[in-house]
């Protein structure tokens, strides 16, 4: 297999389902078969297989680590693997299916170009297939993979997999799902993941491989807002080099937009413009940064700017705003969500006090039946509130952009991360 070249583009990914849908299998497979496993740990992997007792090598024994650490107690948590072929990079984000690791699905798929969510042939729809599907298009993942797999266990049955495709596409209909795409396969045995199988000569479709090959990412991101949320000021002041004692530059990640030297920039909140001279990368200069790029901005002009602050194009800035209406997710057990409530709100590089001033409805995931006389948000619950912030805030709405449109909610007393929102209006 050729060497992948270092100017790919980069395939975030999720996976998601139910438990025990075959999520570890399937990203195995993947590992496996873009030859991105380590010799000795396909031996162990086969040596633990045979212990068992299993006639085949267990390759969902290669992400076995997160099992073990549920079962030490150890606090679940996202795990990321990586792969590449020769056409691009990827990124997994491998959720639980337990409901109740919800929040962690929301964690893995709120920066993922395309989610899988895998179907178990034998069971069909379940209530955690619905629960990933909403979550999925609620953080506007912009395309959505149904793997329909054990497919080997069902006989390869066209039936079976049609009846799953309408019901499921039925249900999807009731969601903002942009790029649907539905492919039966066998994690276990190999069928459709990579090659196209021929225990399926009546799916026309693309192998799960070659789908995530060749899905289109570059119009998902947005190029035409700039929004430069400012993290750090880099005064080099003990620096001995004469030509670093007067620099001046604003550090961060690019969230929209495309930047270049020359190019008219406002600063917010002051409103004054000015204009880039210099854009510092990781190794030196650059002609051009865009999203998700962090590099260091140098300007023309002395503006007081701090972190947090936001830099845009004069004819074109994110809404100021201090009173918001967002959907959220809440994700800690130890308290509700519940109005007059105080909390921090972390968007982009400023973090404020603010405080929920109503919960409009708690939305059922299932039913998608919204329930206007809830009093709170428990764990995992999903809800739409108003939130009032003590300093404005630079955003836009979330299904334009997903960096400026979304937050997270802190404990003011313990700091930790207690719901993640997403911005609907200002």
């Amino acid at each position: 297999m050729a060497a992948p070249s270092k100017n790919m583009d980069i395939l975030r990914f999720a996976t998601a389902g139910s438990v025990d849908d075959g999520k570890s299998t399937l990203i195995g497979r993947l590992l496996f078969d873009s030859k991105s496993i380590f010799e000795d740990q396909l031996e162990s992997v086969e040596r633990t297989s045979a212990d068992r007792g299993e006639e085949y090598t267990n390759l969902a024994l290669l992400t076995d680590g997160l099992r073990a650490e549920r079962e030490q107690g150890i606090t679940i948590d996202v795990a990321y693997r990586y792969f590449a072929t020769p056409r691009r990079k990827f990124i997994i984000a491998d959720t639980p299916g337990h409901i109740q690791y919800t929040r962690n699905m929301v964690t893995g798929a709120s920066t993922a170009d395309l989610a899988i969510i895998l179907v178990d042939a034998r069971k069909g729809i379940l209530e955690q297939s619905r629960r990933h599907a909403f979550l999925t298009t609620l953080l506007k993942v912009p395309h959505l993979v149904v793997a329909v797999n054990k497919m080997d266990l069902v006989d390869y049955d066209q039936q079976v997999y049609e009846q799953i495709v309408d019901e499921f596409a039925t249900f999807a209909a009731r969601l903002d799902a942009r790029d649907l795409t539905f492919i039966p396969l066998s994690a276990l045995h190999g069928d459709n993941v990579v090659e196209r199988s021929p225990n399926t000569p009546w799916y026309e479709g693309p192998s799960l491989l070659h789908h995530l090959e060749h899905v289109h990412i570059a119009s998902d991101r947005n190029l035409i807002d700039v929004r430069f949320p400012v993290q750090y000021v880099i005064r080099p002041h003990k620096s001995t080099d004469p030509e670093l004692h007067d620099y001046r530059g604003y550090a961060g990640q690019v969230a929209g937009g495309v930047l270049k030297p020359g190019d008219e920039v406002v600063h917010l909140p002051s409103g004054l413009t000015t204009t880039i001279t210099h854009i510092d990368g990781p190794n030196g200069p650059v002609a051009e940064a865009y999203a998700p790029m962090s590099v260091t901005l140098r300007l023309a002009d002395d503006v007081d700017i701090s972190r947090g602050d936001m830099i845009a194009r004069p004819g074109n800035r994110p809404e100021v705003a201090q009173d918001l209406e967002a959907m959220v997710c809440w994700m800690t057990p130890e308290r509700q969500l519940s109005p007059r409530m105080k909390v921090l709100v972390k968007h982009t590089t400023r973090t404020a006090r603010a405080m929920v001033k109503d919960l409009h409805y708690r939305l059922d995931v299932n039913t998608l039946h919204r329930d206007e006389t809830a009093t709170g948000l428990g764990l995992n619950e999903i809800g739409r509130i108003s939130l009032r912030v003590t300093q404005p805030l630079f955003v836009d709405d979330y299904g334009r952009n997903r960096l400026t449109g979304g937050f997270i909610l802190i404990d003011e007393a313990t700091h930790n991360t207690v719901a993640a929102g997403m911005i609907t209006g200002a």
